[in-house]
């Protein structure tokens, strides 16, 4: 067997296809989690006409209790099915097929925000409202579970570097969240105009993402990672003669023994050992990145929105920057920095994955909670404001962006490669249990870090 028998990913299609179902994974939430005021303000007793915040020079109008408690429950409601079903996911995607686990979720997701976008039209109670919104916010999210844990679990299959164009496009799909919000904002127009084609844009992006996966089996780099996956020791000889030429390609150093602790799926008798270890055994060797990955996300989602939303501008001088201050300076802000953070893993991969520096940078993090506590947040009741300027806020959203989606997507490169080939997927859908664990405990704890301040 020669090195010609590896087909090459030709204009990166399969790279981009992974970038655009990163994108369709986390669109959806991430337009409900940006368009706090269009739910709050249909919430409020008093609504108001438009996506735009009210003026901050005025008097603000005594919020509904609903409304009061809209971000917190929205993330508890989205946080805890997607750690349920993606826990789910990990013991159960080997029973499921895969093209059922992805379609089936993207279609879901479709149909109901499609749904969301018809009820912009239709006038309800805020409590009817309020409950529809978040079994929308617990479906959307369940679905959106089996489907990262199952796009996570194929990229696994694939070299290291096919992770993280799914990690860069759940971080673009942010931005693209936060620049429809501004637009929106920017237009004018009506509430149910400016919502409504807020709504049907992600439902064509998830569109588009379910065209893509359908070309997928039709590209022929695809197809040789997934016969690899299904055929015997025949198919491994040219895996090795790839290994040798390429060592970067399968995470081996130079000079190190092909086949190592790198065994292929869909290995034979003779090679029990890929298909015997246990879910636990499989956890042990990837427990530094999942659980890295973990406290990545309970520190960020503890944050962000529930507490950086409720900082305010010191510097408006104007209605303008009073009504922009939010959509920019955190949510803008945030999804661009941690777009880049993301994206910049396909550059760079440092520290290591057996580096000590990878566990210190994410247990640093945790300075990012008081000072993002400290800022400019009014009427503190247990802490100072020393942070006040406009200018901190958004230096400390940026670096708690940056960092969050830097080493997340390191870990989530790092983890399924730690292990046998034949357990990547099983581990690719371990770490995004993990992933989805830390978005829950982040969750939880945001109500503490509201009750704080």
């Amino acid at each position: 067997m020669t090195t010609s028998h590896q087909p090459q990913d030709r204009y990166k299609a399969v790279w981009l296809i992974f970038f655009m179902l990163g994108l369709g994974t986390l669109l959806p939430w991430n337009f409900f989690m940006t368009a706090t005021e269009y739910f709050t303000n249909r919430l409020d007793t008093s609504q108001n006409v438009s996506l735009a915040p009210a003026d901050p020079a005025a008097p603000s109008p005594a919020r509904s209790s609903l409304s009061a408690i809209f971000n917190n429950v929205m993330t508890l409601c989205a946080m805890l099915p997607l750690l349920l079903f993606s826990c789910l996911n990990s013991f159960l995607h080997q029973r499921i097929p895969q093209s059922v686990r992805i379609l089936g979720s993207l279609v879901a997701i479709l149909l109901v925000f499609l749904l969301t976008a018809i009820l912009v039209k239709v006038q309800l109670d805020a409590l009817p409202f309020f409950i529809l919104t978040m079994v929308k916010i617990m479906l959307i999210n369940s679905f959106g579970a089996i489907l990262q844990g199952s796009l996570f679990g194929l990229a696994g299959l694939l070299p290291a570097s096919y992770t993280a164009p799914i990690m860069s496009g759940q971080g673009l799909a942010g931005f693209f969240a936060s620049v429809a919000m501004i637009c929106a904002i920017a237009s004018g127009s009506e509430l149910s105009e400016s919502a409504f084609g807020y709504f049907i844009t992600a439902c064509v992006v998830v569109v588009l993402a379910i065209l893509c996966y359908l070309g997928l089996p039709q590209l022929e780099f695809y197809r040789y990672y997934q016969q690899l996956k299904l055929e015997g020791p025949g198919e491994q000889e040219t895996k090795l003669d790839l290994i040798i030429e390429n060592p970067s390609t399968t995470g081996l150093v130079p000079g190190e023994e092909p086949g190592a602790g790198k065994e292929e799926p869909g290995a034979s008798n003779s090679q029990p050992a890929s298909r015997s270890r246990s879910i636990k055994a499989i956890l042990k060797d990837i427990a530094v990145p999942a659980l890295s990955v973990c406290f990545i996300f309970t520190v960020t989602i503890g944050l962000f929105p529930a507490v950086t939303v409720e900082v305010r501008s010191s510097i408006a001088d104007s209605i303008t920057w009073g009504k922009y201050f939010i959509p920019v300076a955190c949510f803008l802000t945030f999804n661009v920095f941690d777009w880049l953070g993301r994206s910049l893993t396909a550059v760079v991969m440092w520290p290591g994955q057996d580096s000590l520096w990878l566990p210190s940078l994410v247990v640093a993090r945790l300075v990012f909670v008081p000072l993002l506590l400290l800022c400019n947040i009014p009427h503190h009741r247990y802490l100072a404001v020393v942070f006040q300027h406009d200018a901190w806020y958004i230096f400390f959203m940026a670096a708690f962006a940056f960092s969050n989606g830097y080493l997340a997507s390191l870990c989530m490169c790092f983890g399924p490669k730690k292990v046998k080939a034949a357990e990547a997927e099983t581990a690719g859908s371990i770490m995004s249990f993990f992933l989805c664990l830390g978005l829950a405990l982040g969750a939880i704890f945001s109500f503490l870090f509201r009750a704080i301040v």
